[in-house]
């Protein structure tokens, strides 16, 4: 059976689900630091949460490009010049500063990759969403990365 934050030496997750034995008190030690476990469930409903900041974030990086395309072309653009790109590049750093306040991990803004660290079958993975992607249904290992994307198995 396949679970996810389910195996280890008694460390949970956000909600209390057993984690990973590298993975005491239901944090998880990479090369980049300390961050939250998460269970399917619980990375789902902190993505829902963000829903209105990720549709805002992809709406302000779309500007952004169009700002700086006019800017640095000499043209003009209907979205303003200078000042408008130099807020719009405001906007973007605190959108994703709330994304990664949530202890969601930004891998990539264009298109916008999000993981969250998970344990599968007792093993470091990250859940992974992709701009586009109706519902997070994807994982890795972390040290495969993108390229080591898989569905989600089935919830038990």
């Amino acid at each position: 059976m396949v679970r996810i934050g389910a195996h280890g030496n008694g460390a949970t997750t956000r909600s209390g689900a057993r984690a990973g034995p590298w993975a005491p008190s239901g944090r998880l030690l990479d090369n980049r630091g300390v961050s939250d476990l998460y269970s399917a469930d619980e990375a789902r409903a902190v993505l829902d949460r963000l829903r209105p900041v990720l549709d805002e974030l992809i709406a302000v990086r779309a500007d952004l490009a169009e700002l700086g395309a006019a800017i640095q072309g000499g043209a003009a653009s209907r979205l303003g010049g200078l000042p408008e790109l130099k807020a719009a590049q405001a906007r973007l750093d605190e959108l994703l500063s709330s994304v990664v306040g949530a202890g969601v991990q930004v891998k990539g803004i264009a298109p916008l990759l999000l993981d969250f660290p998970a344990v599968l079958d007792g093993e470091q993975v990250l859940l992974c969403w992709l701009e586009g992607d109706a519902d997070l249904a994807w994982y890795h290992r972390a040290d495969l990365g993108f390229a080591g994307r898989r569905p989600l198995p089935p919830s038990p």
